[in-house]
């Protein structure tokens, strides 16, 4: 019959003559303490009989009291340690802890083992050694070398006291042999379970001798582990609080701010040292910190500040925030952000408020001088709008012919909607010059229109060019670049040659057409634009969609109201006035005087062809305008041979040579996006057709039988 301990009870007693007394069955040892005091340990036990057979295998009978009353000792010695020590110190001491239980129970090792969130590896988290004992790394993965061990301790959460390894049963082999590899001969093990933290072992073994283990120590471990854990968890803790409170603190010295606190039925509020350097105040000053602070607001920041604190502390508001000017002794006047925030107290006392001060005089001025230099440019942009319609006239479109009179009726008749446009016609018939007119009929033409041509941009960077990018977009992206889209918020936005536009920018467009947003490359935050779009090709839209070359949603929202444009050819008699409008606009350029242009010279321009419409006639009278040296101006229409003059009456002629004229630009390359299929605008297996319908052939060659 063995006595058990069934009670502790640690107190302390003051004063050198402190006594006490004890009922019948219990023991009291006198332990030295710390400044006179007595700490006495009480065991109480009650007797009771512990059979073999109920203790758990590898447990030993119970210790003698006298032991167990010394481990109690060690078990208030470690808490007392644990308590007073700081962060800094708190693994030396938890190290300190584990090396005195392995001397009590003349150990070799004693170790706290962490367990990972998953349960599925154990490392050394702290250890203590005896000398000539090797030790065991913390990166090495214990739950791999003891598996039956970590499935008893981990899964099952019950202690294990292992007094010989080489009695472990054949399944726990992989074990035994770690174990006589570490060397270990016998092992306690107990599960620690310490509130939210993560799951921990006590480990103890010996690596000399065998070794059997009393089962009354089991819950003093337990209780030795927990307190170790909970020391651990507390020092992180702390730790983070430290390293929060560091970084709140170098936010709050970057960001150059000072603190206030005004809590109602305090004689003062506080501030700390910050603001009143902020402010102004001096050492000698800090006694009437207050009362200056609130004399040197500028008139208009006393009632707003005054305000917003009163619906602070009534609960009407959480947060305020109040810019105000102040009148600093040093600086003269500054700028102050005025940041406020109601914090409940502790239960029975009331609400604080917390403000925070700021210096914002540079922001302030800052934005002074972006609305000074915003209204100077946009003055600037007025005057200068106005100094070029004065010096180059307005943009007038030349010509009395039916043709363009019914072109510009239509133009006339669009402009005052927000509807799409688009322009179709021949390169060089003056597809800019009607979107323009467009845009000054319109109610938008205050804000300049912004032009974009599709066939100039890369098809790499046409969709940064229209939509913007961020930062960073892409390699190379090293700068934010606002896209047209955004240029022409509120104004017009000229597409020309849209029939180049990349299949996959043609589904961005229409979705900005139809969402009205757009979404800069590398923010998918949407972007709200009021835009009208004008758009212009030279090419067959309807048979790009017909090719797959051009999204057919796309053409039937731009195609909401088409204008044709004619070609010179079609408007012979708006030549002699164009002939004189280009003649005047150039002579003002360089300085020459034309009293007349030679009537013959008129002639023969009216009857030409005029395939590049009215930029080449403009051209060609540029280049007589170059030539002549006195007043009277002639103009050498240009020359065309006898098959070209025959191609413009014989339509297979005139598309046989067209054919042929890019196949010998491109060598006779069909395929590919610079072959001669993607110039003509057709499918490579469609010019193939056309090549033998025709009977083309290529220099050197024989031609294609149809």
């Amino acid at each position: 019959m063995i006595p058990s301990v069934r009670a502790l009870w640690i107190g302390v007693m003051e004063g050198p003559n402190a006594s006490t007394s004890f009922s019948h069955g219990a023991s009291c040892v006198n332990l030295q303490g710390v400044g006179g005091r007595r700490h006495l340990l009480i065991a109480a036990w009650r007797p009771s009989i512990i059979r073999h057979q109920e203790m758990p295998s590898g447990f030993s009978s119970a210790m003698p009291l006298t032991d167990r009353v010394q481990f109690e000792t060690l078990l208030s010695d470690i808490s007392a340690q644990l308590i007073a020590v700081g962060s800094d110190r708190l693994g030396e001491t938890v190290r300190s802890a584990l090396d005195a239980v392995r001397r009590f129970f003349r150990a070799d090792r004693c170790a706290l083992l962490s367990v990972s969130d998953d349960l599925e590896k154990v490392h050394v988290a702290h250890a203590a050694y005896a000398d000539g004992i090797p030790q065991v790394p913390g990166d090495i993965d214990l739950g791999l070398l003891f598996p039956w061990l970590r499935e008893r301790l981990v899964v099952d959460r019950k202690p294990v006291a292992i007094p010989r390894w080489a009695d472990v049963p054949p399944e726990a082999a992989l074990d035994r042999a770690s174990a006589e590899a570490m060397p270990t001969r016998s092992t306690l093990a107990i599960p620690i379970e310490a509130g939210p933290a993560r799951l921990h072992v006590i480990l103890i073994n010996t690596a000399r001798e065998d070794r059997e283990w009393p089962q009354e120590y089991v819950p003093r471990l337990r209780l030795l582990g927990e307190m170790l854990v909970n020391a651990l968890e507390r020092g992180r803790g702390l730790d983070r609080a430290h390293e929060q409170a560091a970084r709140v603190a170098a936010a709050v010295h970057a960001a150059e701010l000072g603190f206030a606190e005004w809590t109602p039925g305090t004689e003062r509020p506080y501030l700390d040292g910050r603001l009143c350097d902020l402010l102004g105040i001096g050492a000698d000053e800090v006694a009437k910190a207050p009362e200056l602070w609130v004399a040197r607001m500028q008139a208009g920041g006393r009632p707003a500040v005054a305000e917003s604190r009163r619906q602070l502390l009534a609960g009407e508001i959480e947060r305020a925030s109040v810019e105000y000017r102040y009148d600093h002794p040093r600086r003269g006047l500054i700028w102050l952000r005025h940041s406020s925030r109601r914090v409940e107290g502790e239960p029975g006392q009331g609400a604080r408020i917390i403000e925070a001060i700021e210096d914002v005089t540079e922001y302030k001025q800052a934005l002074e001088d972006v609305q000074r230099l915003r209204e100077r440019l946009e003055r600037e942009n007025v005057y200068l709008r106005q100094e070029a319609k004065r010096i180059l006239g307005p943009e007038r479109i030349v010509g009395r012919g039916p043709a363009i009179r019914r072109t510009l009726a239509l133009a006339e008749q669009v402009a005052t909607t927000d509807s799409t446009v688009l322009l179709l016609g021949e390169t060089g018939t003056g597809k800019e010059r009607i979107a323009s007119h467009i845009h000054e009929c319109s109610r938008r033409r205050d804000r300049p229109m912004i032009m974009v041509n599709c066939s100039a941009i890369p098809t790499p960077l046409m969709e940064s060019e229209l939509f913007g990018r961020e930062k960073g977009a892409y390699t190379g992206a090293l700068s934010k670049q606002v896209g047209r889209f955004e240029l022409a918020h509120g104004s017009t936005l000229f597409i020309d040659e849209i029939g180049e536009l990349p299949v996959e920018v043609q589904v961005k467009l229409l979705r900005v057409l139809e969402n009205r947003t757009i979404e800069r490359l590398g923010n998918p935050k949407p972007i709200s634009v009021n835009v009208r779009i004008i758009a212009a090709t030279h090419r067959d839209l309807a048979a790009a969609v017909r090719d797959g070359r051009f999204r057919e949603d796309l053409y039937y929202r731009l195609n909401v109201f088409p204008i044709s444009i004619p070609p010179l050819r079609e408007r012979r008699e708006d030549i002699p006035l164009l002939i004189q409008a280009f003649v005047e606009e150039i002579a003002a350029t360089m300085g020459k005087r034309i009293d007349e242009v030679d009537s013959a010279s008129v002639e023969a321009l009216v009857a030409y062809e005029w395939p590049g419409n009215v930029r080449e006639l403009r051209n060609v009278v540029e280049r007589a305008m170059i030539m002549t040296t006195g007043p009277t101006l002639w103009i050498d229409a240009p020359q065309i041979d006898a098959g070209e003059a025959a191609s413009r009456t014989d339509p297979t002629t005139a598309e046989r040579t067209r054919i042929l004229r890019v196949l010998h630009e491109t060598g006779w390359r069909i395929r590919g996006p610079h072959g001669a299929a993607a110039r003509l605008g057709l499918k490579p297996t469609t010019l193939e057709s056309r090549i033998k319908k025709l009977r083309l052939t290529r220099p050197g060659t024989q031609a294609m039988k149809p």
